[in-house]
């Protein structure tokens, strides 16, 4: 019986606790691993438990470094991301077992009264009760503080410092503590106050939610703040674009009310027989109106001013460009996020240019077109940088504007080329566009 109990406290509990602990981290990291993975990462698991003596700093470790590997080669994620969700799964068991190991240490001296093989057994449930815990612990921590956005890079750090802190905790209570347990007299020995260590550990597990709490509301602080920069740059974009609006109107106003005089002149030049220099007259006309006129018709007025205003001052810098977009109007994408869009791409494009070599081939090309319900934009430009692209500010207003429109993003390079291409979906209705951003 007593060998029973042991096989299944050490084999079945074991890799039950081990693939719960592989599967969470899969599930945290949102990747979706093979039948196979979890197969090899059990019987990896059940080597490290048969060579190494149980509750030993070595096991510990030996399973940390498992699931690491697994993390790391199997579900192809980020170093840090990994880590700290390991320190958080492995402190949320870590500290769901020291709770219930301080609760039989507790009721060890009213248990031993019954029959001992009958209190043995209701130990051996109790004491695996932990691993219910940890995973109702593991379930609130992905439904309420991991799935509703992915984890940034940037404040990894931030909160793995207290976690990883929370866990050596729970570690060295298992393993200091209730790992050297003595028997005197047929009685539990252990010299430490039991209720102190249980108070200790559940504030342990309070203090990892409070974290991921707090982790959440920075998660939200980001999102706010993107969407504040969002906001923001549409009122820049807004004012600048109408005060460009209300320029080009009033140079159209002025064309308009001399046109009457231009006509007459032109008249009067051609009944006299001056057709050269009437012919000369015209030529200036024809200037007159190139410049009231949009370099790039992509049937949005808001869009033809934008592109008109970067482009010259592409061409002004030496830029080779062209325009091929086409563009839906009315509908119900908004101006200003086509603004945001091409105002970004644009920049970067004429930013990336600039650091070209002056002997370098500089240009621009913008082309799109509309595919049912789908705009597909693509803005191509030459560039020469080393490394891998970062991507700033303006990328992330594309991705989010992009992304409010249920489409996407997606950058590829090829030697000296950038190509920027979006997709976004034209909506059916108004409402469409309330959601939020990002």
């Amino acid at each position: 019986m007593d060998a029973f109990l042991d096989f299944f406290t050490i084999y079945i509990i074991g890799s039950a606790q081990i693939l719960t602990g592989f599967y969470f981290l899969a599930l945290f990291l949102q990747k979706k691993v093979k039948l196979i993975y979890y197969i090899l990462f059990m019987m990896l698991g059940i080597v490290i438990i048969s060579v190494i003596p149980s509750i030993n700093i070595a096991e510990f470790f030996a399973w940390v470094l498992l699931l690491t590997a697994m993390g790391i080669f199997v579900c192809h994620a980020d170093w840090k991301i990994v880590i700290l969700y390991i320190s958080l799964i492995v402190g949320v068991m870590k500290l769901s077992y020291g709770i219930f190991n301080s609760l039989i240490s507790i009721l060890y001296p009213v248990m031993i009264s019954f029959d001992r093989k009958i209190a043995g057994i209701a130990f051996i449930v109790l004491g695996n009760l932990a691993l219910l815990l940890a995973v109702i612990c593991y379930r609130m921590v992905y439904r309420y503080f991991l799935c509703c956005e992915t984890m940034k890079t940037q404040y990894v750090l931030l909160i793995l410092i207290p976690i990883l802190m929370i866990f050596l905790m729970g570690e060295h209570i298992s393993s200091v503590i209730y790992g050297n347990v003595n028997l005197t007299d047929g009685r539990l020995t252990v010299n430490t106050n039991h209720y102190r260590m249980l108070m200790l550990q559940l504030l342990g597990m309070a203090s990892l939610f409070s974290i991921m709490f707090a982790y959440r509301k920075l998660q939200e602080n980001f999102r706010l703040s993107t969407e504040l920069s969002l906001l923001e740059q549409e009122e820049h974009y807004l004012n600048q674009y109408v005060e460009e609006a209300k320029e080009h109107y009033e140079k159209t106003k002025s064309f308009r009310h001399d046109i009457k005089n231009h006509v007459t002149v032109v008249k009067e030049l051609l009944q006299n027989g001056n057709s050269e220099q009437a012919l000369n007259y015209i030529g200036d006309m024809k200037d007159m109106t190139e410049e009231l006129s949009f370099p790039c018709s992509t049937n949005n007025p808001v869009a033809d001013i934008l592109l008109g205003n970067k482009l010259g001052i592409a061409k002004s810098l030496g830029i080779d460009v062209s325009c091929s977009l086409q563009l839906t109007y009315p509908c119900f994408i908004r101006d200003i996020d086509f603004c945001i869009i091409l105002s970004n791409a644009l920049d970067n494009a004429i930013h990336a240019c600039k650091r070209m070599d002056l002997t370098a081939e500089k240009y621009i090309h913008v082309t799109g077109h509309i595919q049912g319900d789908f705009i597909l934009m693509e803005i191509e430009n030459s560039f020469q940088e080393k490394g891998q692209i970062k991507k700033g500010t303006g990328l992330s207003n594309i991705k989010a504007v992009a992304e409010k429109y249920q489409g996407s993003m997606s950058v590829k390079t090829q030697e000296n080329i950038f190509i920027l291409s979006i997709l976004l979906i034209i909506p059916q209705q108004p409402e469409t566009i309330s959601q939020q951003i990002g």
